[in-house]
């Protein structure tokens, strides 16, 4: 199991301690009170996910003994408008230069597709994932 320690540093600020000693700031968004001076709550749950998906594409290519360095993802999230606050959309944008064939391009992907934090995704949340190879 592993164990992080979470400060509320007040005004809406936190720093979050992983037991590696690694820190994350977050503040709450421009648009809930906060002055978005760093990752909010949520931006760290769609980073999540894309830094996921990479990091399980990375472990894929190492089985196929392919090399995926410089391979990037853009994430975006939008909030829900109606009802509880909450994130209703995320879209995660991979492109790399790689231009596999397609039997690795299917298992690269699919290792992104089935990433944990994906997994553990509310059905409500709205997922869009686009993949771009080659460029």
């Amino acid at each position: 199991m592993t164990k992080m320690k979470v400060f509320y540093l007040g005004d809406l600020h936190t720093e979050c301690t992983h037991e590696s000693g690694a820190k994350i700031a977050t503040d709450a968004p421009k648009d809930n009170m906060g002055k978005g001076e760093a990752f909010s709550p949520t931006d760290l749950f769609a980073a999540s996910l894309a830094t996921c998906m990479v990091t399980l594409m990375g472990i894929m290519a190492r089985k196929l003994q392919v090399e995926l360095k410089g391979l990037t993802a853009e994430v975006e999230k939008e909030m829900t408008t109606t009802g509880p606050r909450r994130l209703g959309k995320v879209i995660v944008r991979i492109r790399s230069e790689l231009s596999p064939n397609s039997q690795v391009r299917e298992k690269l992907e699919k290792a992104a597709l089935d990433c944990p934090v994906g997994l553990s995704l509310h059905p409500d949340v709205i997922v869009e994932v686009d993949f771009v190879w080659g460029l």
